[in-house]
């Protein structure tokens, strides 16, 4: 509900936290702007995997997945720890969707679409320039080809470079994430790959891991996430990626024939939103621009879209810049923080292949542990919610999934 004039609003990225964040400001009655440098579709490396979270905003935004046109919905799973123990397990299929894969290309354009059948103007191929004004005034912000906008508030949503961030001086030199991955499509799937979601837990990876997440026409996204470490450099990262694909474990679920698709691609993964910065005068950081993704698995579109939602209804509800600054740090610190520093005490213990295998046995221990592993590790309930009394509720790990109609 609009508790205020509306508010004049230049969203500066199109991606998940982008739009989401456009889709809620218009709703909310505000008049908002969406540029991104780049023209959809574009590719966007990623794992592309939708956690149950990620699903049921996506619902709630109203987004039609029958836009994706390789969206594929998965249920079941299949890990393999360290030594090579495999442990099956599944996600509920009967009441809504809880896991599903779409490829980031087809699902950003989407989302872009749905945002324009609202009526939200979105600008491609219109790269940020300068913001020569953030202050109590105003602030402007210089699109190339498109002059300077003057608007109320900016949501920087452009990535974990974030030029905005730069351009106000508040870069951390040498930033380069937390975690690194590398990921290919892969064609001529014939193995089990070809519908069951796997993820290897290979000593050489820990605390990461490798994954083959199916994708229809007999396609699989396949990657590894790794922590960055001064023992995982460039050169074992691109060893290790040569490597994976001839391990035997991982040939026999892809299939002996299978086809990499194209080059490989790598990107870094940025996930320390108990530190970033995450507003500046007028300006709120959304999505990878303030560093928002689960340490444990490097998923971010579910974090993306809480933060862009977030950063909306801050503006929305706000009654000046200082109050909306702190009502969206007070949001991020209540939605995301304390699952936060679970994902990265987890991490850190799974460092160690024997906690790794001790976890994963007791995952394994019987159904009902294998499959409530497996909706906690897709986040149908928050990382930290037994630590979190405020978030217990009665229907835990019983809620639907997204999309039941």
């Amino acid at each position: 509900m609009l508790t205020s004039a509306p508010q004049k609003v230049l969203i500066v990225g199109a991606g998940p936290s982008g739009t989401a964040c456009a889709a809620t400001l218009h709703r909310l009655g505000h008049e908002v702007t969406v540029v991104d440098k780049a023209t959809f579709p574009r590719d966007k490396c990623c794992g592309d995997g939708l956690t149950t979270n990620a699903l049921r905003i996506l619902d709630e935004l109203d987004f039609d997945r029958g836009r994706v046109p390789d969206w594929h919905e998965c249920s079941t799973i299949q890990l393999r720890a360290p030594r090579g123990q495999l442990i099956d397990t599944h996600l509920p299929n009967d009441s809504g969707i809880f896991g599903a894969i779409a490829p980031r290309q087809q699902l950003d354009h989407a989302l872009v679409q749905h945002c324009r059948d609202l009526g939200i103007t979105i600008h491609e191929g219109a790269a940020f320039v300068s913001i020569p004004q953030n202050n109590a005034s105003g602030v402007s912000v210089e699109i190339d080809g498109h002059g300077t906008f003057h608007v109320d508030f900016v949501v920087a949503a452009d990535g974990m470079w974030s030029p905005i961030r730069k351009a106000l001086g508040l870069s951390t030199p040498g930033y380069l994430g937390e975690m690194h991955s590398f990921r290919q499509y892969i064609g001529n799937v014939t193995g089990s790959a070809t519908q069951t979601l796997h993820i290897w837990f290979d000593k050489d990876l820990l605390p990461g891991y490798a994954w083959s997440f199916p994708l229809p026409n007999n396609r699989a996204n396949f990657g590894f996430c790794i922590l960055r470490t001064k023992d995982h450099s460039v050169q074992f990262m691109n060893d290790t990626w040569r490597d994976l694909l001839t391990r035997p474990h991982i040939v026999e679920a892809l299939g002996t024939d299978f086809v990499p698709e194209d080059r490989h691609t790598a990107w870094p993964i940025p996930a320390r939103i108990d530190s970033a910065v995450r507003s500046s005068g007028r300006v709120l950081f959304v999505g990878d621009a303030v560093c928002a993704t689960d340490m444990l698995t490097g998923e971010g579109i579910g974090q993306a879209l809480e933060t862009g939602i977030a950063a909306a209804h801050a503006i929305d509800e706000g009654a000046t810049p200082a109050d909306i600054r702190a009502r969206y740090s007070h949001t991020v610190d209540k939605t995301l923080l304390a699952d936060h520093r679970m994902s990265r005490t987890l991490s850190t213990m799974m460092s160690s292949p024997l906690v790794a295998r001790a976890v994963l046995a007791l995952v394994n221990t019987n159904n009902w542990t294998r499959t409530n592993f497996a909706r906690w590790m897709f986040e149908d309930e928050p990382r930290a919610v037994i630590f979190t009394p405020r978030r217990w509720h009665r229907k835990f790990l019983k809620r639907p999934g997204a999309y039941q109609q």
